[in-house]
C-alpha cells in the first residue's frame, strides 16, 4: 500500500514539525489505514506510520479483550521488543498501559524509573507515552511508544499522538468487527458441519425387534450436544440399547460423547458380556480424558425371544420400568460412572417385560427440566408415559419433549435431553 514520502524519509524530531504539517500528516496516514479490514494489517500500519512524526525505540498497540467477566491487555503488534516479553497478558491498571485502559487517561513518563507503576520489557528504556485507544466512548486498547532517552516525549508528543489514537480508532474497531463477522462465520459453518458429524453418529431410523415399539430422540441444547443414544443389532436378533451424557455441554462434550460411542461399538464387536464391556469402555476413556471428566451411561441387550433386557449402568439415571397395572420401578445396578476411575468393577442386571410393559431410558435434561426451583421430575415423566402409554413408542417419546418444554417455558431447556422408550407389545393373537 502506498504511503507518503514520509515512510522513506528519516522522521524529523516531533518538535520540528508544525501543528498544521502534523495534521496533514495523520489526515493522510489515516486514509491509507482506513482502506484495510484485516485487524493485523491495519495496526501494522498504524504502528509504522506513527514513527513518521514521533520517534521511538519500541512501540506496542494493545487491545482489550474480554472473555465472560474475565478482562485482559494484549500485546496484538509490536516493534523493538523481544518475542517473549510480548507473551504476557495484563490485567487492568497493571502497568503504565493497564492504569492507561483502566481510567481513559493519557500518560507521558519522563523517567520509568522513578515510576513503580512501570513494567519493562526493554530494559533500555527510560522514558515511555501511553494513551488510550477509544471508539464509541468505550476503550478498546492503547498506544505505547518507549524511548531510550530520558525525557523523549513532550506536551506536543501527547497530543499528537492521542489525535492520531482517536482517528486510528475508528479503523481498528472497524478491523475487530470484521474479524468478529469472519470469526462468526467460521465458527457457524464450523458447527453446522459438527452438527452433521454428531447426526450421523446417532441412530437414523428406529430398530426392528420383534414384539417390541422402540423410539428414540435427543435434542441437544446448544448447536451439538454431549448426550447419545444408540440401537446396535446382532445378528441372532438381539438388540443393544445404550444411551449416554458427557459431563459437559457444547463443543467439548460432543467430541467425548463421539469417543465413547467409539469405545463402546468397538467393545460390542468382541462379544463381550456387558459388565466387562463396561469395564472395558471405563478404562479407555479414563485414558483419554481429562480429570474431572466422566460419562454417565446405561447400555442393555434385549432379547426379544424371551423378553429379558440386560442391562448394566454407570452412574446414569435409573431406568423407569412401568408395569401395564401402572406401578412402576427404578432400574438400576448402583455402578459409578465411566472415566472417572482407572479401573472399576461393573455388575449387570436383568428383567423381564410383559405386553403392556414400558422401559424409560432418559437423561438428566428430562427430569432437571424446569424453572422457579421446580423441577420436572420422576412422577411427572411417569405420569406422561403411562398418560400416552397406548400410542407408539414415538409418540410417546415426542409427548415427552413436548411437555417437558412446556413445563420449563419460557426458560430454554437449559441442557441437553435424550429420551429412548422400549414398548413391549401384546402377542397378535392377544391384541
Amino acid at each position: 500500500m502506498s504511503m507518503t514520502s514520509a515512510d522513506s524519509a528519516a522522521p524529523a524530531p516531533a518538535e520540528a514539525l508544525s501543528f498544521e504539517t502534523k495534521f496533514r500528516l495523520l489526515l493522510e496516514i489515516t486514509r491509507a489505514i482506513s482502506a484495510s479490514l484485516d485487524l493485523e494489517e491495519t495496526l501494522s500500519l498504524i504502528i509504522d506510520s506513527i514513527k513518521s512524526f514521533i520517534p521511538y525505540d519500541t512501540a506496542a498497540i494493545y487491545v482489550l479483550e474480554t472473555n465472560g467477566r474475565d478482562r485482559r491487555i494484549r500485546a496484538t503488534v509490536y516493534r523493538g521488543y523481544d518475542e517473549a516479553s510480548m507473551e504476557r497478558l495484563l490485567r487492568l491498571g497493571e502497568g503504565f498501559v493497564g492504569w492507561v485502559v483502566q481510567s481513559g487517561g493519557a500518560i507521558v513518563i519522563p523517567d520509568v524509573r522513578n515510576d513503580q507503576r512501570y513494567i519493562s520489557s526493554d530494559p533500555l528504556t527510560m522514558s515511555e507515552i501511553v494513551v488510550p485507544i477509544i471508539a464509541n466512548n468505550r476503550i478498546i486498547g492503547a498506544l505505547n511508544l518507549e524511548s531510550r532517552s530520558l525525557d523523549a516525549y513532550k506536551a506536543a508528543d501527547l497530543e499528537a499522538l492521542t489525535l492520531f489514537a482517536s482517528t486510528a480508532a475508528i479503523s481498528i474497531e472497524k478491523a475487530l468487527l470484521h474479524q468478529e463477522r469472519l470469526e462468526k462465520r467460521r465458527l457457524e459453518s464450523e458447527l453446522a458441519i459438527a452438527r452433521q458429524v454428531q447426526r450421523s453418529l446417532l441412530p437414523n431410523k428406529d430398530p426392528d425387534a420383534e414384539g417390541f415399539d422402540i423410539a428414540g430422540l435427543t435434542v441437544p441444547n446448544e448447536a451439538v450436544g454431549g448426550d447419545y443414544y444408540d440401537f446396535i443389532p446382532f445378528p441372532n436378533r438381539q438388540l443393544g440399547i445404550a444411551i449416554a451424557d458427557v459431563s459437559g455441554k457444547g463443543i467439548p462434550a460432543a467430541l467425548i460423547m463421539a469417543t465413547f460411542r467409539a469405545c463402546l461399538r468397538a467393545q460390542v464387536r468382541n462379544d463381550f458380556s456387558i459388565r466387562v464391556i463396561l469395564r472395558k469402555v471405563n478404562y479407555l476413556l479414563w485414558e483419554s480424558l481429562d480429570s474431572p471428566q466422566y460419562v454417565t451411561a446405561i447400555y442393555g441387550v434385549l432379547d426379544p425371544a424371551s423378553r429379558r433386557l440386560s442391562y448394566g449402568d454407570a452412574g446414569h439415571n435409573p431406568a423407569l420400568l412401568i408395569r401395564a397395572d401402572g406401578s412402576y420401578e427404578e432400574l438400576s445396578c448402583g455402578n459409578t460412572v465411566l472415566g472417572l476411575f482407572e479401573d472399576r468393577k461393573y455388575t449387570e442386571c436383568y428383567c423381564t417385560m410383559q405386553p403392556g410393559d414400558i422401559v424409560a431410558l432418559y437423561t438428566d435434561g428430562v427430569t432437571e427440566a424446569g424453572g422457579n426451583g421446580e423441577e420436572f421430575g420422576i412422577a411427572r415423566l411417569v405420569e406422561t408415559i403411562q398418560r400416552h402409554r397406548n400410542a407408539p413408542a414415538q409418540a410417546i417419546v415426542r409427548a415427552i419433549y413436548d411437555e417437558t418444554r412446556a413445563f420449563a417455558s419460557p426458560a430454554p431447556l437449559g441442557d441437553d435431553l435424550t429420551i429412548v422408550i422400549i414398548k413391549a407389545l401384546a402377542p397378535p393373537e392377544a391384541a
